[in-house]
């Protein structure tokens, strides 16, 4: 039984199935844990939802996270005047995704699964977040922005409240190097950022989607597969 993170899959579909089935190679015992950000910029968002309710019908254990895309997506569900912003945000992919062109249009049952999602789980000896923590709170486990919109707070991480707990998170992309070199360092610094930039493909050295086994501590990579030529085959079939 291993226990998988995997964060940052922004409607890259086609990766992130093949990630889990063929990579991973997920089974029933293993426990899967998506930190957040299943929305916008790649093609797939909805997709990526069906997905996961497949793994989930199918008797897979998976628990969700949310990210801060899915904050400002509800924001817009919810009328609170963020949606040309969340446009440019990458929700235009996201409504195409859906075949629509408001949020409102999106069916219940994906704004459910997004208002249930939750900030943050404890497995063993590993804090689950999707961006940081904010140590300047008193109880970093509290603050709910903190875990959804930090960057750059890896400095100010408190060593003595973190004990022998480690963190592992996303948000901030990373190249496939410089994550691997984060794990090379993870007994001694306690943080792991495993986003790799999946929709980042016209970055160099980015493009990647993570899998971080927790259980035996090894990282899992997939290309992200998510252009518009292999997305349009899919599609049509």
């Amino acid at each position: 039984m291993r226990k998988i993170a995997i964060s940052d899959i922004h409607g890259c579909y086609l990766t992130f199935k093949k990630l889990v089935r063929d990579v991973v190679q997920l089974t029933k015992e293993d426990e899967l844990y998506l930190l957040g950000d299943y929305v916008d910029r790649g093609p797939g968002s909805k997709q990526v939802f069906d997905f996961i309710f497949e793994l989930k019908d199918e008797g897979y254990k998976v628990r969700c996270l949310i990210g801060n895309h899915e904050e400002v997506f509800l924001e817009c569900i919810r009328g609170r005047g963020r949606f040309a912003s969340w446009l440019q945000f990458g929700g235009r992919m996201t409504l195409d995704s859906f075949i629509v062109n408001q949020p409102d249009q999106i069916p219940e049952k994906y704004i459910r699964f997004m208002e249930d999602l939750e900030y943050y789980i404890q497995v063993d000896n590993h804090i689950l977040v999707h961006a940081g923590l904010d140590f300047g709170s008193i109880d970093p486990l509290k603050n709910t922005y903190g875990m959804t919109w930090s960057r750059d707070w890896e400095t100010s991480a408190d060593m003595d409240w973190l004990g022998s707990r480690r963190v592992i998170y996303g948000h901030t992309p990373k190249t496939k190097s410089q994550v691997e070199f984060l794990l090379e360092h993870f007994p001694k610094h306690q943080l792991l950022n495993i986003d790799a930039g999946c929709y980042g493909t016209y970055i160099p050295g980015y493009g990647n989607l993570a899998a971080f086994d927790m259980t035996n501590q090894t990282l899992h990579f997939q290309r992200n597969i998510d252009n518009m030529n292999a997305w349009r085959s899919h599609v049509g079939h």
